[in-house]
């Protein structure tokens, strides 16, 4: 990478780590804590408060990626962090668990992730966008592990109000990152021409991987209507968990980082993208046979470590994918459509995630999310990356 790239590509994750923080903080906890609250005895309506925020990220992810193609990506991403601080705020002070929803749907209405990575492509090369969309994965991935560990202390000490109202300074944090360590864009992006949004609507290609990314992130929440419980049953703590989430988190970016980059330089990478969902497929029918005896500590660690590192290489290899196969002048609206699916599918993880474990049990679940991961594989098998772009010197500057 240039110097800019890497400064790119650092300030953008920061800004996607202070942001994903925040939101994972709560992640380990909320289901347990959401009981206390006033209409916290249902499982629906906690599954709701827990995926609501992607509802309204889904119906906002298009506009704001529409209007960052417009008008600017960092002007989007600076409104978008102050409707997110605003929702964290209101849910702060939420004294039941409808406002609480409420407030979660505000932080939704904060949609810049498709603004960050197009930002992101617009400043990287096809040759190094893999791996700037890595470090994003990266950060993020930090940052869930970093949660696991913090969200059960700062919940001992200032509770899940508080937990909100810190997530509300972390956004205002991100802006500050916004305006004096990302990189100046290099003038608004080109004007789309009537009608070259469709190229971003009707593409199969995107097409294959919204679809894959809306499976993967309903998949990805849903998993944590349950996944706390059955730790428990095995005999950890709520306060160890991080024990089994932070080693499995942090080695799984170690052996994506072996596996996923030297894989895609010999021209490998739908192997390991259809390898990465089957992996993912396989977690799921290994937790549905674990929710029907006595699941051991040892035994979820393993299930999860190879989860994270499935999960770690679609989140490095899909947006990247996205950037590359839309064209430029549409690239945030692509993005915007990507990010869409992403939101809905955490909004439909955890409603009906929570709907699941109340109606039929955690291995209702774990079979739902099994066959939503066979369908995508059979959905991505056709699927063929784009052509590599020869490689430059570090001297070159990206175009």
């Amino acid at each position: 990478m240039t110097a800019r790239e890497r400064r790119s590509s650092l300030s953008l994750a920061l800004i996607f780590a202070l942001r994903m923080l925040g939101l994972f903080l709560v992640l380990p906890v909320f289901a347990l804590e959401a009981r206390h609250l006033p209409g916290g005895d249902d499982p629906a309506l906690i599954g709701l408060a827990m995926g609501i925020y992607g509802l309204t990220q889904g119906c906002l992810q298009m506009p704001f990626g529409m209007a960052s193609d417009r008008f600017g990506r960092k002007r989007v991403m600076l409104i978008g962090l102050l409707l997110f601080a605003a929702g964290s705020f209101v849910a702060a002070f939420a004294p039941t668990l409808v406002l609480l929803v409420a407030g979660r749907a505000l932080q939704g209405a904060g949609a810049i992730s498709a603004a960050i990575t197009a930002l992101l492509a617009d400043q990287t090369r096809d040759s190094v966008r893999t791996k700037a969309m890595a470090l994003v994965g990266v950060s993020i991935g930090l940052m869930f592990a970093i949660s696991l560990v913090l969200g059960p202390l700062l919940d001992s000490v200032i509770g899940l109000h508080g937990i909100f109202a810190l997530t509300g300074c972390l956004a205002l944090g991100g802006m500050a990152v916004v305006l004096w360590l990302v990189p100046a864009e290099p003038g608004l992006p080109t004007a789309p021409a009537r009608g070259d949004w469709k190229q971003a609507l009707y593409n199969p290609a995107l097409l294959r991987l919204n679809f894959g990314v809306f499976i993967l992130h309903a998949v990805q929440l849903s998993m944590w209507m349950a996944i706390p419980a059955m730790l428990v049953q095995a005999g950890l703590a709520k306060a160890d968990h991080w024990t089994v989430y932070l080693p499995a988190v942090l080695g799984s970016f170690v052996l994506m980082g072996g596996t996923l980059f030297p894989m895609e330089r010999r021209g490998h990478l739908r192997t390991m993208f259809l390898a990465a969902i089957g992996m993912i497929g396989g977690v799921q029918a290994a937790l549905l046979l674990l929710s029907q005896g006595q699941p051991t500590v040892a035994q979820l660690s393993v299930v999860l470590f190879v989860f994270f590192w499935g999960f770690n290489i679609l989140e490095a290899t899909q947006p990247s994918l996205v950037s590359r196969l839309a064209p430029a002048a549409v690239r945030g609206t692509a993005l915007g459509l990507y990010n869409t699916l992403q939101s809905l599918g955490l909004f439909a993880g955890g409603a009906l995630g929570g709907w699941l474990v109340k109606s039929v049990g955690p291995h209702g679940l774990f079979a739902v999310c099994a066959v939503g991961m066979v369908l995508w594989f059979v959905v991505a098998w056709p699927m063929q990356p784009p052509a590599p772009v020869p490689r430059r010197t570090r001297t070159e500057k990206p175009a």
